[in-house]
């Protein structure tokens, strides 16, 4: 009887590490699958099924300067079931449209000044998902520099100031994202 409850133990650890070996494998086999489609998003027939890819093909389409496609991508991850990558793809967007309005300069503020309210917006959502991204509050900020809020103006004509600050001697201060 002892021998044929030690027989017995052996088989089931043997079947649970071989249950563990075959998901193993089996996963290792999706992540392949997934970083073949995630490479192959910078050619023109890529997995659209694996939503990393879409990400990818989305980032590959804005460092090439195609913003209209880049956006579509990036909404269409926004509406997606994955919440991590909703989440990157709206703080991405907002940075999409922040360089958009930098490259335009000032001589065309018609143009720079509602892509700088929709890059606000893409951040304001982001931190209101995610309150700790620091990268996404750090580039609100830098948003509302160079558009400050109406209200936020007003508030600044009717309050006295309290005390005058002298501009930040601080030299290498950069006004672009990181």
């Amino acid at each position: 009887m002892k021998r044929s409850t030690v027989h017995s133990a052996f088989a089931v650890a043997a079947l649970v590490c071989g249950s563990l070996v075959v998901y193993h494998a089996l996963r290792l086999d999706q992540i392949k699958r997934t970083n073949a489609a995630i490479a192959s998003a910078r050619v023109s027939d890529f997995q659209a099924d694996v939503p990393e890819a879409r990400f990818a093909r989305a980032l590959a389409l804005a460092r090439a300067g195609d913003s209209d496609p880049a956006v579509k991508a990036y909404k269409a991850l926004i509406e997606g079931d994955r919440r991590d990558l909703s989440q990157a793809a709206r703080y991405n967007l907002g940075n999409l449209y922040m360089r958009d309005a930098l490259v335009n300069g000032p001589s065309q503020a018609f143009r720079s000044l509602p892509l700088i309210e929709l890059a606000k917006q893409q951040y304001r959502d982001v931190l209101r998902n995610e309150p700790a991204d620091w990268d996404a509050r750090y580039n609100l900020s830098r948003a509302l520099q160079l558009a400050p809020e109406l209200e936020q103006e007003l508030e600044e004509k009717e309050a006295p100031p309290e005390k005058e600050q002298s501009p930040s001697t601080l030299q290498g201060v950069r006004i672009d994202l990181p």
